[in-house]
């Protein structure tokens, strides 16, 4: 029985980084062998078991045979016979490929090593094309080691799993899985750039792909083109260390723009409208967490109005604050804030023009939270005129702020 780190601790070792997890394949042993070590069973699709002190994962080094589409169909073989090259060869990417030994020798059946040092991502071998997954986790690695590319074979590759259909096989939960820590990665942009390059953002995120090429108004984007434009904000929340919700409220906020009449182009009347109606579709299919949904569609739909709101009356930012239920929802509303300032920021030659809107309407809305409603309502009396009168005093209070700035 032989034990091996592998996997992403030794990929980080190698590229100088802080190592989290270990995960331990173990080579000439069977269940009963682990069972008999005091080793616990965990593993419900393979053989994984937890170590008796340490409570680490091992696996057993297993193969995997195709026997269905998407990446559920799998049959898995784990046994005393499997060697370490078969474990290895079952897995996505060189980089991803190498085993470490007790001695601290590395096992680098399939070039690993000369991949980091390439800072390349490469398919280990034919299996590659088994799993649709592996599409989402490459680009996924795309964006996390920024200085990495693609190998030209293995995009290939990914392009020819597209035109099969495999990708049409992810289930909606994987999928959001993989998007939602791409999301959080370093450099975002690049993952949905390399899903553009293989063709899977057209079946997985239609309504992103299609904004590619679509013209802005160049002075107020002087990137022009709207894809271009939401990849610089996502990549500016990164940079911010947004939370998920407020990256994907920057991923979504602009889908509208796909479906501009192209006799307006390039400006775009009504496509905040717009696009909450295609977010909406998109978190329905990947079965988005309600925290990000919302936040998503909050931006989607008022961010336009968080850009004028310098223009704005007092009465008119009280409503803004009111349909937004930032009354209610303040923690929210200060991350759609941070996601219309990245959208601001994430222009061509934008990225540090100074961006008013969110202290305005933080002023605007501890004024207008300052009102004692209970007073107002009790002072109204008639309870059909207490919204309206509660409404009123929040103008009033609103006014004699932005007066005293």
């Amino acid at each position: 029985m032989q034990i091996y780190i592998v996997g992403g601790a030794v990929r980080d070792r190698l590229l100088g980084l802080p190592v989290q997890d270990r995960d331990y394949v173990v080579v000439g042993a069977d269940p009963q062998t682990m069972l008999a070590q005091g080793f616990k069973p965990v593993g419900k699709d393979f053989p994984v078991f937890l170590h008796p002190q340490s409570h680490e994962e091992y696996a057993l080094a297993r193969t995997e045979r195709k026997t269905g589409r998407g990446y559920a169909g799998f049959a898995f073989h784990a046994a005393a016979d499997v060697t370490l090259e078969q474990d290895l060869a079952r897995r996505d990417l060189t980089i991803n490929a190498i085993a470490e030994g007790p001695d601290g020798l590395l096992v680098d059946p399939y070039g690993g090593v000369r991949d980091i040092e390439a800072r390349v991502l490469r398919h280990v071998g034919p299996a590659f094309v088994e799993d649709p997954v592996r599409i989402l986790r490459l680009a996924r690695f795309a964006a996390r080691f920024t200085d990495f590319t693609v190998a030209p074979e293995t995009l290939a590759l990914m392009q020819e799993m597209v035109r099969n259909g495999e990708v049409d096989a992810l289930v909606a939960e994987r999928v959001w899985q993989e998007l939602a820590k791409g999301l959080m990665e370093a450099r975002p942009s690049r993952m949905f750039a390399v899903l553009r390059q293989c063709g899977a953002l057209a079946r997985l995120l239609p309504e992103l792909d299609r904004l590619h090429g679509v013209p802005q108004r160049a002075d107020y984007h002087p990137e022009i083109d709207t894809f271009d434009h939401v990849m610089r904000v996502i990549d500016l929340a990164a940079t911010r260390r947004e939370p998920l919700p407020v990256r994907f409220a920057a991923l979504l906020h602009d889908l509208g723009k796909g479906t501009t009449p192209a006799d307006i182009l390039p400006r775009h009347i009504g496509h905040e409208h717009r696009s909450v109606e295609l977010g909406e579709a998109v978190c329905a299919r990947l079965k988005v967490p309600v925290e990000c949904k919302d936040l998503a569609l909050l931006t989607a739909r008022y961010h336009g109005d968080i850009h004028k709101c310098l223009e704005m009356r007092p009465a008119t930012l009280v409503k803004l604050l009111e349909k937004t239920d930032a009354f209610r929802r303040p923690e929210r509303f200060e991350q759609m804030l941070a996601a219309c300032a990245c959208d601001y920021n994430g222009r061509k030659d934008w990225e540090e023009r100074p961006y008013a809107s969110p202290a305005r309407l933080r002023t605007a809305l501890a004024a207008a939270r300052g009102v004692d409603a209970g007073a107002v309502a009790k002072a109204a009396g008639d309870r059909s005129r207490i919204p309206e009168a509660i409404h009123q005093a929040r103008v009033v209070a609103v006014r004699a702020a932005l007066r005293e700035e």
